[in-house]
């Protein structure tokens, strides 16, 4: 009588095992394709509003960031607030403008919270986006999703090289 009832009870826990299996495995691929949605959704965020950038599209390229934006440029100097950032890319390209690109090598998601990280190189390029390289370097930002929206909260951009002979270009001390 013992002997059965184990083996009754030996199924229904290897039942509800393999129920509590299957939900896990499951659960553990939903929230990695969440997560994987989550950085395609940010690389393509970055991609447009580098398009944005280049085509002088202000409202476009702010529409990717939160009023409270911080910003610290390739040579050291501060911005705070989406107006002040506006303030900086808001004249039309030109032949003569420094076009940013910005490419994403690394864009990580929280399993916890609605932040990610991305970091990658910019390039600052004379004209278009496929100018002579100006100067270049390495960037990082943190993305907060809001309403299912995922938007630039701060970044901070660090130059490592010039490409004009006799660079003149001074880093903020």
């Amino acid at each position: 009588m013992m002997f059965k009832n184990f083996a009754k009870f030996s199924r229904v826990s290897l039942i509800f095992l393999t129920f509590f299996l299957l939900d896990l495995i499951y659960a553990t691929d939903f929230s990695s394709k969440a997560q994987l949605n989550d950085s395609e959704a940010i690389r393509q965020s970055r991609l447009e509003q580098n398009e944005a950038m280049a085509l002088g599209d202000v409202d476009k390229v702010a529409q990717y960031w939160t009023e409270d934006i911080t910003l610290r440029r390739g040579l050291g100097s501060a911005i705070s607030g989406k107006d002040a950032y506006r303030q900086i890319i808001e004249t039309s390209p030109t032949k003569d403008s420094l076009i940013y690109v910005r490419l994403p090598d690394i864009i990580e998601i929280s399993n916890q919270w609605p932040l990610a990280f991305e970091s990658g190189t910019w390039i600052g390029r004379k004209g278009t986006t496929d100018g002579p390289k100006i100067i270049s370097g390495l960037y990082s930002a943190q993305w907060i999703k809001r309403n299912d929206t995922w938007l630039i909260r701060s970044e901070v951009f660090v130059a490592l090289t010039c490409e004009i002979e006799d660079c003149t270009l001074q880093a903020i001390p």
